[in-house]
């Protein structure tokens, strides 16, 4: 055995994993590395996928509450349209009469119902 080839060989294997830019780390070590940040990543990736569905699922039941009430809202339209053609009707009928006492009493129950609500409003 030559005793300079064991010092170069010792030496060689303590500095065979530099090189050019610094220190490179052994491969196991980094690929602990990387399974570690993958593991981390991974969880938070699972958290967002978590919230994502929980925010959904919110959105989708204020969808449909927003929906039931839209169809609640248009049915409660609907009668109020009938009631309103029935009142016009009336009207019609009041105006077609063409009474000076039924046009008096009609005039003088929208202002005595108007300054009623004028002033319990007020």
């Amino acid at each position: 055995m030559n005793p300079r080839r064991e010092p170069r060989g010792g030496r060689s294997s303590l500095f065979d994993g530099i090189e050019e830019g610094g220190i490179r780390a052994a491969s196991s070590y980094s690929h602990e590395i990387n399974e570690h940040e993958n593991e981390r990543a991974l969880e938070g990736l699972q958290d967002r996928v978590i919230l994502l569905k929980r925010l959904s699922g919110d959105i989708n039941e204020e969808v449909d509450t927003h929906n039931r009430m839209l169809d609640r809202m248009g049915n409660d339209m609907d009668s109020s349209r009938g009631i309103l053609s029935g009142t016009m009707d009336r009207f019609k009928t009041v105006f077609e009469t063409k009474s000076s006492r039924r046009m008096l009493t009609l005039v003088a129950s929208f202002v005595g119902v108007f300054l009623v609500i004028y002033y319990l409003t007020r």
